[in-house]
């Protein structure tokens, strides 16, 4: 089963937000980053907890996408350049594969038109990640 579809099965095993559903997706990669700063995956799920619904409940970034930012800084960052370069690239292709980058919009708020489903947001932020970092 491929990392993606892992992540989506645990998303709905555990309960765990978008956010953390990618955060955990690479919890395995991020372990030697966790050894320095002290983490672990209870680290990651409080990390990502305030991003179900997007930010600030639908009003801003999808949380997956904002998992997928954090994975580039956690395993890129340090204030360089180079999470951010990430991060831009990533938000870009997320944004070209489902459509927009606010939750709301995806999800169709307003026009009442799904763009993406929640679970599908989590698998194009796992896979454009696995791409970027």
């Amino acid at each position: 089963m491929e990392r993606c579809d892992l992540a989506v099965e645990r998303k709905h095993r555990l309960g765990c937000n978008c956010c953390q559903a990618v955060l955990l997706a690479f919890a395995d990669e991020l372990k030697e980053s966790w050894n320095e700063k002290g983490g672990d995956e209870d680290f990651l799920m409080a990390l990502g907890s305030g991003f179900g619904s997007g930010m600030g409940g639908m009003d801003a970034t999808c949380g997956a996408l904002v998992g997928a930012g954090m994975v580039a800084g956690l395993l890129n960052g340090d204030g360089d350049h180079p999470a951010v370069l990430k991060t831009r690239r990533m938000s870009a292709e997320f944004k070209e594969r489902v459509g927009a980058l606010r939750c709301a919009d995806i999800k169709g708020v307003q026009t009442k038109k799904v763009l993406c489903p929640c679970d599908d947001c989590v698998r194009h932020a796992i896979r454009i990640a696995e791409k970027s970092i």
